[in-house]
């Protein structure tokens, strides 16, 4: 089986090689990523919610497309975000596979790139039960992010 630090230590080793202070290095992800999870994660998933819930057309119109144009860069970003949380951990040499921090972060990619395939696919012809799949994985994965947060402070309080 390969060892996922053994793999990533030499990309961590040139970052380590920069000289970043070590406040940046401790603290970088957790403040960008908080920003992409409380800002941009609510937003993205309050615009879905509106676009389905609001009575007004044009209002939830509107919300559907910010939610359609926000929510890949949100994937994306959080995607980034994620290969930085694990050079983070190589570089701290915490173990990557025992951090449930990790394994939150995965199970919410993983249901971010399902929402996403769901989406693409058009709904299947728009098919109302993929329609609210979609609307609720979407939002375990908000909330599964707001654990995530809290087992990210913990590890990052813990070195």
């Amino acid at each position: 089986m390969v060892n996922l630090s053994q793999v990533l230590e030499p990309i961590a080793a040139w970052f380590r090689s920069l000289g970043i202070p070590h406040p940046i290095v401790h603290w970088g992800h957790p403040v960008m990523m908080g920003i992409v999870v409380f800002v941009m994660g609510s937003f993205v998933g309050l615009a879905g919610w509106r676009g389905r819930l609001v009575e007004d057309k044009e209002a939830a119109m509107k919300s559907r497309s910010d939610h359609r144009k926000l929510a890949p860069w949100m994937f994306l970003f959080m995607a980034l975000g994620y290969t930085g949380g694990l050079l983070a951990l190589v570089m701290h040499h915490q173990p990557i596979l025992q951090s449930p921090h990790f394994w939150t972060g995965s199970i919410v990619l993983l249901l971010l790139f399902i929402n996403g395939v769901i989406s693409l696919s058009g709904f299947a012809g728009n098919k109302p039960s993929l329609r609210i799949l979609h609307a609720y994985l979407g939002s375990t994965a908000l909330c599964l992010l707001f654990v995530h947060a809290a087992l990210g402070l913990k590890l990052g309080m813990s070195f």
